[in-house]
């Protein structure tokens, strides 16, 4: 028995030996070259394969298709941060590409130089196609390549040489990825799937490069030869849409049909894309307008349609607005926001077009909010966000002068009122406000109601207690047997209605116990505040009687009309609103200042629509009543107006900066004042006001300049002076707000600062004239002076050069004392950055007072 089983063992040790031998990676023989195979491909290989599928396909579930623009071949995001060397965005492709080495390192047999394992082209094609959807696309171009360098004679040849290409044009060699696959294709006229593959590639790489003709032929060729009904529905439908970019609707609509006619074939989401694309494409001139109406219709109707009817509802919206019917439109548009698409692009149409409808009737307050929704759904910084916000933004001041000019207005009329039509005015209105609050105080008592017998529905059904009378077999839920929910409801009705009758429109009754509801009932959840609000001796007490009260209203009212008529007619050219906020102005007693440029004004309007008589009227208005003003110096002599006129606000504002050069900057304050008053309306007071701030800055200080500036940018937020004045207050007055000193031991450039306080021009520039001389005559040539305004008290005569403080406080010691005499008048030295300060900050005696 013990030599049978020592027989035994020597027998297994030889076969596992032979086995061990036999299917070595480094003996070719038929057992392990087969053993090898069959290993890779059935083991390794396939699941590899299943963890690359299982990839490709969170790939395809993640990626959201734009089909506002040409669909790119492959649904592939492409993300632009970098991976480093052995990172991954995909668990799976990561382990499919180590199954790909895996089957390489353990199963390949290179034996003195060639593969004989037929199954090692297939793991190199793995790793690469992992690679290349991690987007590794350069690791991934080498296992391409090595196929092709080692297995020429591969049957996976031509997907090596395709895949190849998609990972060139994924590199942007687009004209690369052509000529290599024109090649392939010539030289080995690839059937089925291998060309589908090539030519789809190939048409991604032409719309790349804008060669949309070229992609057109190639994606028809990958339309044909694909058998994967998916991919036959996407080529088809962007074949369509290359049509519409090239405006082919007729040809782009044959494109769409046939995807239309694959129907349950392939994703819905492409069969409803191609019926809107097509609707986007309907001829409303020869078209039949309602069969196409019913088509989309039914198309809305259809239950397998709910997630896409955001784009249906907005393509029923647009074949209303093509037939001017804008109610019907706005209902459409209005139904596919509320859809909550996540189409942002969609949403961001709807808001556009819903605010275009709003601006293009003038109701600019509306348009301006749906203006802010629509940039909720752009990219921020985007061009279409830009053009959009400076819509918006050009709708800032004239909502705000509407609501001023609605508000005061109601306030004026009711000025106007007798006493009695005031009191009878805001009876009906508390009466309308007690209706509102009663419904909205019935909703939320059945509300409550329903809340509250839900609950107990839900505790007695858990616990049997809802049952009827008799036989326990029949046991019902309904709360009408349970007398315990009865009497509640009871009660709870007593309370919130009081004792009524049972007749007709009970919640209405006229008893007081019914009024009980409107008045008492409800108390405990009003406070105070909301009372006043129901008695009309409060809103009575609101009315202002103060004559200076109602003086400075009028005023804010008429100023509002007149900027919105300067708002209709420049920025939004809508004259006939222009001219009845100008007309409702001279209605209405303004101020002298605004009567002139507001005619003025109306005459322009009338000239652009030429309005000839209108025109004459106001002209010899204008000339015969105001024949020292501007505008009738322009209407009487017109050619002398188009040169350029010394009294033109241009050549004003011009003059006036000169003098703030000068440095004179209490006259530019007080003349900026002026001429803001004498030239309201024009464009050229926005220039006038920031100039006066930084009049005011150079002045007063940082504070008074910070204000100022700040003025300027809230009152002309859409010009570009406001826009300058924003941008000062974002940036750069950051850096003058710190007031503190540094110390002056340190610094290496230095002023030496003469003080003349209440100095007449001439003794300041005969001293500077005499500083200069002195300075050439010592040839101090790196020492230059300057005059800087300090004050409206106070001015500096400075001297810059000095390269520390011991210099500058010992300026006059470096002239010779023939010399020295001239300048000798009392100064101080310091250093630049703390003159800046102090200039800046205007704290000179507190400098001083730290030397």
């Amino acid at each position: 028995m013990a030599l049978k089983t020592v027989k035994y063992f020597i027998l297994l040790t030889a076969i596992s030996a032979l086995l061990i031998t036999g299917c070595s990676r480094k003996n070719d023989s038929f057992i392990s070259r087969n053993y090898h195979a069959v290993t890779t491909e059935y083991n390794i290989l396939y699941n590899g394969n299943i963890a690359f599928e299982k990839g490709r396909k969170s790939l395809n579930e993640a990626y959201r298709d734009n089909y506002w623009e040409i669909l790119p071949i492959e649904r592939m995001q492409i993300l632009d941060e970098v991976i480093l060397p052995g990172q991954s965005k995909n668990a799976d492709f990561t382990l499919a590409e180590e199954k790909a080495v895996k089957a390489v390192q353990k199963h390949g047999m290179n034996i003195q130089g060639k593969e004989h394992n037929p199954q090692i082209d297939e793991a190199y094609l793995l790793l690469g196609k992992s690679r290349y959807f991690d987007q590794r696309f350069v690791p991934a171009l080498e296992a391409f390549n090595y196929i092709l360098y080692k297995y020429p004679a591969s049957s996976n040849i031509n997907q090596a040489r395709i895949w190849r290409e998609k990972t060139n044009m994924r590199l942007e060699n687009d004209e690369l990825a052509i000529k290599n696959l024109k090649t392939l294709i010539e030289q080995v006229e690839p059937k089925g799937q291998d060309l589908a593959d090539a030519t789809s590639t190939m048409a991604q790489a032409y719309i790349n490069i804008k060669s949309l003709d070229s992609a057109l032929t190639q994606i028809s060729i990958a339309a044909e030869a694909t058998k994967n009904r998916f991919e036959e529905g996407r080529y088809y439908f962007i074949k369509g849409q290359l049509y519409n970019a090239l405006e082919d609707k007729d040809s782009a609509n044959i494109a769409f049909d046939k995807v239309i006619d694959l129907n349950r074939k392939i994703p819905r989401k492409y069969l409803i894309s191609a019926h809107v694309e097509k609707a986007k494409n309907f001829n409303y001139e020869k078209g039949n307008k309602q069969e196409f109406l019913e088509h989309l219709k039914k198309l809305e109707k259809d239950r397998e349609n709910r997630p896409f009817l955001d784009h249906i509802y907005h393509q029923v919206a647009q074949y209303y607005i093509n037939q001017k019917q804008d109610s019907l439109a706005t209902v459409y548009y209005n139904k596919s926001i509320r859809t909550n698409s996540s189409d942002k692009i969609l949403m961001a149409r709807n808001y556009e077009i819903l605010g275009d409808m709003n601006f293009d009737v003038n109701n600019y307050k509306l348009a301006g909010a749906y203006y802010d929704s629509t940039m909720t759904k752009m990219v921020e910084n985007s061009k279409p966000y830009r053009i959009i916000k400076r819509k918006r933004e050009n709708l800032d001041d004239v909502i705000y002068y509407e609501g001023v000019a609605e508000v005061n207005d109601s306030i004026l009329n009711l000025v106007k009122m007798g006493e009695f039509d005031r009191a009878r005015f805001f009876e009906d209105y508390v009466a309308k406000l007690k209706l509102e609050r009663e419904a909205e105080a019935e909703r939320l008592a059945i509300q409550e109601q329903k809340a509250i017998l839900s609950q107990n529905n839900s505790g007695q059904a858990q616990n049997n207690s809802f049952k009827p009378k008799g036989n326990s077999a029949n046991a019902s839920s309904f709360y009408f047997y349970n007398d315990q929910t009865v009497a509640y409801g009871k009660n709870e009705f007593l309370r919130i209605w009081g004792d009524r009758e049972n007749t007709d429109n009970w919640r209405w009754s006229d008893g007081s116990k019914a009024t009980q509801f409107a008045t008492t009932s409800n108390a405990e959840n009003l406070n105070p505040e909301n009372n006043k609000l129901l008695d009309v001796d409060f809103y009575l007490a609101q009315i202002p009687s103060d004559e200076k009260e109602i003086d400075s209203i009028s005023k804010e009212r008429n100023f509002a009309y007149y900027q919105l008529g300067l708002i209709y007619k420049e920025k939004f050219k809508e004259y006939d609103l222009a001219k009845s906020r100008f007309t409702d102005l001279l209605n209405n007693n303004p101020e002298k200042r605004l009567i002139l440029p507001a005619k003025y004004n109306l005459l322009k309007m009338y000239e652009t629509l030429g309005r000839t008589a209108e025109v004459n009227i106001l002209k010899n208005e204008i000339i015969t009543n105001y024949p020292d003003s501007r505008y009738a110096q322009i209407l009487s002599n017109p050619e002398a107006a188009l040169a350029k006129d010394e009294s033109s606000p241009k050549s004003i504002y011009e003059n006036t900066y000169k003098q703030f050069e000068a440095q004179e900057f209490e006259s530019v304050i007080k003349k900026c004042v002026e001429y803001i008053n004498t030239f309201e309306g024009d464009e050229i007071v926005p220039k006038f006001e920031l100039l006066k701030a930084f009049a005011v800055g150079r002045l007063h200080g940082f504070e008074a300049y910070k204000k100022a500036i700040n003025e300027v940018a809230v009152n002309y937020a859409n010009t570009e002076e406001g826009i300058q004045a924003q941008s000062i207050l974002d940036t750069s007055i950051k850096g003058l707000e710190n007031s503190e000193f540094e110390d002056d031991l340190t610094a290496t450039k230095c002023k030496v600062v003469y003080q003349f306080p209440s100095a007449s021009k001439t003794e300041i520039d005969t001293f500077k004239k005499t500083l200069d001389e002195t300075i050439e005559l010592a040839k101090y040539n790196n020492l230059s002076t300057s005059i800087d305004v300090y004050s409206k008290d106070k001015t500096f005569v400075v001297v810059h050069g000095l390269r520390s403080i011991e210099a500058a406080k010992g300026f006059t010691d470096i002239f010779p004392s023939e010399l020295k005499y001239k300048i000798d008048r009392p100064f101080f030295g310091i250093s630049t950055n703390n003159y800046r300060t102090v200039q800046i900050h205007k704290n000179l005696q507190a400098y001083m007072a730290n030397k």
